[in-house]
């Protein structure tokens, strides 16, 4: 069976939250197993990473950058790729991102998570709470990610 990881960070409103629950509907109605996880909550062990087949990311714009708890996976998953590179590169990831206007965040997700590999389909964003549209292509996401993995 195919193991997606969801890392995203969501807080206050829960916008980024509802779009990765979205996404691991998706996977999960693709047939994944899927790890949910709010690095907002509990930091991430990067050695968990290296036993998934495909991973989604998705964080709140913070001043057009990446929320915190992600860039302090992103500082472990480069630790760890240099003692041992083995399952940390090279799997399909997917992206996903909410703001209360402009986006800009997209930019760096995309500039620093694509070193883990190669994007399924284009990042799907949410201008505030994610609306219908939002979260069903954030489902279509999740069901990529399975996709890209078979």
């Amino acid at each position: 069976m195919t193991s997606v990881l969801i890392l995203y960070h969501s807080q206050q409103y829960g916008n980024t939250e509802m779009m990765a629950k979205a996404v691991a509907e998706g996977a999960e109605e693709a047939g994944a197993e899927v790890t949910l996880h709010n690095a907002n909550e509990e930091r991430f062990d990067v050695e968990r990473y290296r036993d998934c087949d495909a991973a989604a990311f998705g964080s709140p714009d913070y001043y057009s950058y990446i929320a915190g708890t992600l860039k302090v996976f992103l500082d472990d998953w480069f630790l760890a790729k240099r003692e041992n590179a083995a399952g940390l590169t090279d799997k399909p990831i997917a992206l996903f991102y909410s703001h209360g206007g402009g986006g800009a965040v997209r930019k760096p997700l995309e500039q620093l998570f694509t070193k883990l590999g190669a994007p399924v389909m284009a990042p799907v964003e949410s201008l505030g709470e994610p609306s219908g549209a939002v979260l069903a292509a954030c489902r279509e996401l999740g069901g990529a990610l399975v996709e890209a993995v078979s």
